[in-house]
């Protein structure tokens, strides 16, 4: 926490990826005032137990605590299983079900799945409560279909990586009150931490990278996406690290 507070980072929200391991991450977000969680189960979670698959009962239940402000992280990613993948797409609806009952916004991972996430994210109405396009590492094209839909794109270490010119030149484009950042966290340190563990203060070298983009200063993104966390996610408040 130290560090964070070291790196100008202030607050952090801290993804859920399994049932199982959610009753500690919730622990942990409830010691900090100003740490935050997510619930629910990534695509890439295989569940061995009929109890650990999420329902739309049981994650609105577990959203109601105050500390939970998002539904996720959820998705489609295609890149690693194959074979029949229904079941990941009803995961995913599951997931966009609970986040309109609770009235609380997603928190979406996609990869080589654009095509499935964004049409799964219209035939369910998950315009309806907005999120995140959380690591985004997709087209330009993606990029302004999400945001059609009124959803956020936030940008990883991933962005400060010298082969990711395409992901630059969406970062460029991406309006500022849609604009936000994360570390991803302990994947996909940003340079030049590259190949290390991540950490939430690395955050600090995502924002030099995008104010390098845009032309502009790292207190003016800073700025920017602290209001569209904290507007984006309305049950985070701010507190004291």
């Amino acid at each position: 926490m130290a560090h964070m507070a070291g790196n100008r980072v202030g607050h952090a929200l801290c993804a859920g990826v399994t049932l199982e391991r959610f009753p500690a991450l919730l622990e942990l977000v409830r010691r900090r005032d100003n740490l935050f969680a997510a619930v629910g189960v990534h695509p890439d979670t295989e569940t061995a137990e009929p109890a650990c698959e999420p329902t739309v009962a049981t994650l609105v239940e577990l959203a109601r605590d105050p500390k939970v402000v998002a539904i996720g992280e959820t998705g489609l990613d295609y890149y690693r299983l194959q074979g029949d993948l229904e079941w990941q797409r009803e995961r995913f609806r599951t997931h966009i079900r609970a986040a309109r009952a609770a009235g609380k916004p997603l928190i979406i991972h996609t990869r080589a799945a654009a095509e499935d996430t964004l049409r799964l994210m219209r035939e369910e109405g998950a315009e309806a409560v907005g999120g995140v396009m959380h690591c985004f590492t997709e087209s330009q094209a993606v990029a302004e279909e999400a945001l059609a839909l009124g959803f956020h794109i936030s940008f990883s270490g991933i962005v400060t990586f010298k082969n990711a010119k395409a992901l630059k030149e969406v970062a460029r484009m991406v309006p500022q009150e849609r604009l936000l950042i994360e570390t991803d966290a302990p994947y996909l340190a940003p340079v030049p931490h590259r190949g290390e563990l991540n950490e939430p203060a690395y955050v600090v070298h995502v924002a030099e990278e995008l104010a390098r983009l845009r032309d502009t200063s790292v207190e003016t993104i800073a700025a920017a996406t602290t209001e569209n966390f904290f507007r984006l996610f309305a049950g985070a408040r701010r507190g004291e690290a």
